[in-house]
């Protein structure tokens, strides 16, 4: 099992889960966070820090992996995170939107840390 994260990320990006994996496991796009799954040790730290609860357990992915998959593809080229950057401005916005993939996603990567 891994950790993944979700729709309720985008747009969000708070970063607080970033402070506590003890692994540096998270990957940053302009918009979204993602989790890379060889990295993630499954601890599960990361989740309950999240106020939008936008990470699960892979075992509550969709019914075809799409957001293993997201977070598989997109840790291989996104820049590594390790230290909690600013939100957007805007994250209160959109905390509790819903189908925000498909609305916001952004393939560009983050500025990492």
């Amino acid at each position: 099992m891994t950790y993944i994260v979700t729709d309720a990320c985008v747009k969000c990006k708070y970063m607080d889960c970033v402070e506590v994996c003890p692994v540096d496991c998270f990957y940053e796009g302009e918009n979204f966070l993602v989790i890379h799954p060889d990295e993630c040790i499954d601890c599960g730290v990361c989740e309950p820090e999240c106020p939008v609860d936008a990470i699960k357990p892979d075992s509550h992915d969709e019914p075809d992996g799409k957001w293993l998959r997201v977070n598989t593809e997109y840790s291989k080229t996104w820049p590594n995170i390790t230290v909690k950057g600013t939100p957007p401005e805007d994250a209160d916005r959109f905390k509790d939107e819903k189908g925000k993939f498909e609305k916001y996603f952004s393939t560009e990567p983050g500025t990492g840390s």
